[in-house]
């Protein structure tokens, strides 16, 4: 299987960050499987933020966005990664995306949820976070990814989207997240 894993981490703190290491544990899995795996850091990406719907329709794509596009053509699995922020994903990946699912790229010209120009893809979102992730989903819906999944993923067609989360990242043991990361390692394997 082809997969593309979009760490969406916002500071680039090259293997410093949790979710960086998420990420290369899923991709050690998937390799090893012999699956194809290409990674985006969104942290190093160029690209500015849209400020209007006109440049969300017609604007020029940034050249580290139409790489990313070509990428996302390319899968048959998206992973995804990113750390609770406010409650939601941090803007600059929610920037990244307004700037990577554009119209005639990920969303039909009329806006159509019947064309879906991303379908057949499927999609793993991976949510660490500082708060108990039960708390999260209980308390507070999982609102936010609820939402990713539901209103942009889906929308463009990628389907089915499975969601695991990671809490308490700053107060766990080693060990804990040891065996999260081999967890992934596994879920690499199998493509999920």
């Amino acid at each position: 299987m082809r997969i593309l894993i979009i760490q969406g981490h916002p500071a680039a703190a090259e293997g410093q960050r949790f979710d960086e290491a998420i990420a290369a544990a899923y991709a050690r899995g998937a390799t090893a499987a012999g699956h194809e795996v290409r990674c985006i850091t969104v942290a190093a990406l160029e690209f500015p933020l849209l400020r209007s719907s006109a440049e969300w329709e017609h604007g020029e794509v940034p050249a580290d966005i139409g790489l990313a596009q070509a990428d996302l053509l390319w899968a048959e699995h998206v992973v995804l990664v990113f750390p609770l922020w406010l409650g939601d994903m941090p803007a600059l990946l929610k920037g990244f995306l307004e700037q990577t699912l554009r119209p005639r790229f990920a969303v039909a010209e009329d806006r159509s949820p019947l064309k879906q120009p991303l379908k057949g893809r499927s999609a793993h979102i991976i949510v660490t976070m500082g708060m108990p992730a039960l708390f999260y989903r209980l308390f507070y819906g999982a609102h936010a990814v609820k939402s990713l999944r539901r209103n942009i993923l889906h929308f463009c067609g990628i389907k089915p989207v499975r969601t695991s989360y990671f809490g308490m990242v700053e107060g766990n043991s080693g060990q804990r997240r040891e065996r999260f990361l081999q967890k992934l390692e596994g879920w690499g394997r199998k493509a999920l």
